[in-house]
């Protein structure tokens, strides 16, 4: 690499990661304040964003590599599990493209890094494919505008960050001039951006101190411990396996989520999902004689395998928000995930569920508006195993699923029950 050029390492960019949660520590609260209606978030959009900055963060806390490449790919697969929220996805996405335009570099320059941050732009413009942009997506465009010309000529990061959000700023001022208030979702790129300048010059608040400032009196500050994500699957053969399935599961508890140990006879089946796949390859030695090991990125598209014989070949799977509304769905033959509104599914949750092979196939059935983006990326992650009905209140979902007919296709289902969700709303 030019010996004149600005580097950019590993260690500066997990200071940008550790500096961008600090800043959503400190205005999380503000952006719940503000017009969420252009991120489809009404509620708690900042919650929604700090708990996904907090997945991301927490990728990073006890992390062993040294290459951007792969902290940005840590940090993605994280932030994208985690997401919470319409808001939550959008970011999640800018993260995403982070990493692919980091992906197999130990480190780089300002102008590979600028240009990756400008794919994350491109990514969460995808992934926000309504015919009105979001203002979100809106700003940063201008933000990629804006700096365009600082990446081009190789400038500092400190200089391509500073341009970036000098145009964001101005873009959220017209915006606010027109619009007569601040949108949420324009103000949380400025929190990342403004968090990652601060990380990187090592000028921003230790979360810690955050904790026990005493700032915050509405409600308790969210744990990032809560927000803790495991994107790898990790599926195994031990053959004549020498350890006791109990012993194994305890052995295993400490690494992951989703632990599944069964014994035919002298072989074990594993199937576990977990933050660092290695320590599990190394856990295992000395359990049998060999080994047949599948890892699976959760957070990128995959296809589960099913390793038991699932209790059904279809399933519906709504969220409800209270006991009430569950018991309901659940008579009409739906799983139930419960929500608290305010706290919201992130993506992993969904995924889990699926993981856990109740049924080889889903049908995602929301209770609100704020999840479809949500909704979205969990197909992506596992294509043709799940489909979407996008109701948006339990009475819709009510409507959808009395349709539901266990003894038909996927297919079939989801017109029926689409086609029911159509004449429920035309009656309204």
């Amino acid at each position: 690499m030019d010996g004149n050029k600005e580097i950019i390492t590993g260690s500066d960019f997990k200071r940008m990661i550790a500096g961008a949660y600090s800043a959503f520590l400190l205005e999380y609260e503000n952006i719940n304040s503000l017009d969420g209606t252009s991120l489809a978030d009404l509620v708690c959009p900042g919650t929604n964003m700090l708990r996904t900055m907090a997945a991301a963060a927490m990728s990073i806390r006890n992390s062993n590599n040294d290459g951007i490449g792969a902290i940005a790919c840590s940090v993605s697969n994280c932030a994208i599990l985690g997401a919470r929220g319409n808001s939550g996805v959008l970011l999640a996405q800018i993260f995403r493209g982070i990493a692919k335009g980091l992906a197999g570099k130990y480190d780089v320059d300002s102008s590979v890094l600028g240009k990756a941050f400008q794919y994350g732009i491109l990514y969460a413009q995808r992934t926000s494919d309504e015919d009105t942009e979001r203002s979100i997506i809106i700003t940063a465009k201008a933000v990629a505008k804006g700096a365009h010309g600082a990446v081009r000529n190789n400038r500092p990061i400190s200089e391509i960050l500073a341009a970036a959000i000098d145009a964001g700023t101005q873009a959220l001022k017209e915006f606010e001039a027109k619009a007569g208030c601040v949108d949420a979702g324009a103000k949380a790129l400025m929190v990342l951006l403004e968090g990652c300048q601060s990380g990187l010059d090592g000028n921003f608040v230790s979360p810690a101190l955050i904790f026990s400032s005493g700032t915050k009196t509405s409600h308790t500050v969210p744990e990032p411990i809560n927000d803790i994500v495991y994107p790898y699957c990790v599926q195994m053969t031990i053959y004549n396996c020498k350890a006791a399935v109990e012993n194994m599961k305890k052995a295993l508890a400490k690494y992951g989520k989703m632990i599944v140990v069964e014994k035919k006879m002298h072989d074990v089946r594993i199937h576990l999902h977990v933050e660092r796949p290695g320590v599990i390859v190394e856990k295992i030695t000395g359990w049998g004689n060999s080994y047949d090991i599948r890892v699976d990125n959760m957070a990128e598209y995959h296809k589960p395998l099913v390793l038991g014989r699932p209790l059904s070949k279809l399933s519906v799977l709504a969220v409800a928000e209270n006991d009430a509304d569950a018991i309901k769905l659940q008579h009409c033959g739906a799983l139930v995930l419960m929500v608290d509104r305010e706290k919201g599914l992130a993506v992993g949750n969904f995924i889990n569920t699926v993981h856990s092979d109740i049924a080889e196939k889903y049908i995602l059935l929301p209770n609100n508006a704020n999840m479809n983006l949500v909704m979205r990326q969990t197909k992506c992650l596992l294509g043709k195993r799940v489909e979407i009905i996008y109701s948006s209140s339990f009475m819709e979902q009510m409507a959808a699923v009395k349709a539901y007919n266990a003894d038909i296709t996927l297919e079939d289902n989801v017109r029926k029950m689409e086609n029911a969700l159509v004449k429920f709303r035309a009656e309204k």
